[in-house]
């Protein structure tokens, strides 16, 4: 039997993937929980085959959680279940050390499939999200810096250059520096263009 816990701090939500993941032969559901200490508290005492792990949980997020179980025990299966697809996310959650990262549209039988195959040790990703690894393989995009970001979140705030100098302590000659990077960064020629390529990376919210 293949042991699971299941991480999601939406009651419905979780209950939903403990019942699906309950009528698969195979398959046993031997936690839940729905925040990174409830999670650590019953990995530690379960020592569950697979983790099915959320990325939003609350005021924790996936990503720590994963990073904390992995700590803990770098032999833990974390599988990520989400509904976020962008590369910043699925970057991030590989980094942390998770075996795989489905999202929440995924076929039951998909979803079983999967658990059984991050015990086995196999990488499980959902075809969208091997695509966009194959991408960045192939094109990696370049990288914002940290003012950067807060320049482009700023410019998606609707704020113009004056607002962003006097948010962030800097002259007006060096939020437009910031921007020409960024844009040469993302391709982009226009601040409209420069928010909706961020987005789409998941550079921003």
């Amino acid at each position: 039997m293949t042991s699971v816990v299941v991480v999601d701090d939406h009651p419905v939500v979780r209950a939903g993937l403990v019942a699906l993941l309950s009528t698969r032969p195979g398959v046993t559901v031997v936690g839940e929980a729905a925040s990174q200490a409830e999670a650590l508290a019953v990995v530690v005492r379960e020592k569950p085959d697979v983790v099915l792990m959320d990325l939003q949980l609350g005021a924790d997020d996936g990503v720590s959680a994963t990073r904390a179980l992995r700590a803990r025990d770098p032999n833990t299966k974390v599988l990520i279940l989400t509904t976020y697809d962008t590369d910043a996310d699925i970057v991030a959650a590989i980094e942390a050390g998770a075996c795989g990262y489905l999202l929440k549209d995924a076929t039951p039988d998909a979803l079983g499939a999967a658990v059984e195959a991050a015990a086995r040790g196999e990488t499980v990703f959902a075809p969208s999200v091997a695509g966009r690894l194959a991408r960045r393989v192939v094109a990696p995009p370049s990288e914002l810096t940290e003012r950067e970001r807060e320049v482009i979140a700023l410019v998606a705030e609707g704020l113009v250059n004056r607002q962003i100098a006097r948010r962030l302590f800097l002259s007006e000659a060096t939020v437009k520096t910031h921007l020409v990077h960024v844009f040469a960064k993302l391709g982009v020629d226009n601040r409209t263009a420069a928010v909706a390529a961020a987005r789409a990376s998941g550079l921003i919210r």
